[in-house]
């Protein structure tokens, strides 16, 4: 069910279990990417809400939360630590996609101790975004969607899910979308690999044109103990394009760490 929470006086809507949310021993919070919102879990929180508290968290300024976003990683890692206090979940596991996977790295480098794993899907230790990209997002922004959502999928998987990702990209703020772009091109996290000390599962489509399966191991390469999962079959949006892999892998990451 979708809640919504004061932060900070203002309100931030989440996606949570409908019946029994803080009642399990581990908990899962999850962070969407660019311009999107809670609704791409959803094929996550459908399978999982069983086991796990879930949060889905729509960040300022997506979804239904208040606020305009942010143009960079280190602030949206300080919302997350207050959307965090709110919703009282001990030391949750945090699963980030793309621009939430940069906040989520960016919060286990900034704050360890206050959560206990984090699944990078579709990531890197820095996101370089083309400028004209950004720039489009803000002068034909529909031209833009257009090209993003076509690269997005895995070339078989583009019938299933295209229109659905056009779709909710269209219900986000063009500026908004462009400074979640602007956050992600000057993330880089290299010279905080150190601080690190939570568990880590990158999880990367094969197919992944927008951060390559290279991306993803060179996370696992620098970040001591991560591990890589590698989906056969998808491109970016592996959470929705098999959403089975996807949830084992995240279940079979969280039994380790228990």
């Amino acid at each position: 069910m979708l809640r919504q929470f004061k932060v900070k006086e203002k309100s931030v809507s989440c996606w949570v279990n409908p019946d029994d949310f803080g009642s399990h021993s581990q908990s899962l919070v999850f962070i969407h990417g660019s311009g999107s919102n809670s609704d791409v879990w959803s094929y996550q929180y459908a399978n999982l809400h069983q086991d796990f508290n879930i949060a889905a968290v729509n960040l300022p300024g997506h979804g239904q939360s208040e606020g305009n976003g942010e143009q960079d990683i280190e602030a949206y890692v300080g919302i997350l630590k207050e959307i965090l206090d709110v919703l009282k979940l001990k030391r949750p596991v945090l699963i980030g996609h793309s621009l939430g996977a940069a906040i989520a790295l960016g919060f286990a480098a900034a704050r360890p101790g206050e959560i206990s794993g984090v699944v990078a899907a579709g990531g890197g230790l820095t996101m370089p975004v083309n400028p004209d990209i950004i720039e489009g997002f803000l002068s034909q922004p529909d031209v833009i969607m257009d090209i993003i959502c076509k690269i997005s999928l895995a070339k078989a998987n583009r019938p299933v899910f295209y229109d659905a990702i056009r779709a909710s990209l269209a219900e986000a703020r063009v500026d908004v979308m462009a400074g979640d772009m602007t956050a992600c091109s000057t993330f880089d996290l290299r010279g905080d690999l150190d601080k690190i000390k939570t568990p880590v599962l990158v999880i990367c489509g094969t197919e992944d044109k927008m951060t390559p399966p290279a991306s993803s191991k060179q996370i696992t390469e620098e970040i001591a103990g991560a591990k890589l999962v590698l989906i056969e079959g998808t491109g970016h949006m592996a959470m929705m394009e098999n959403p089975d892999a996807f949830n084992q892998a995240v279940k079979d990451f969280c039994e380790t760490i228990r």
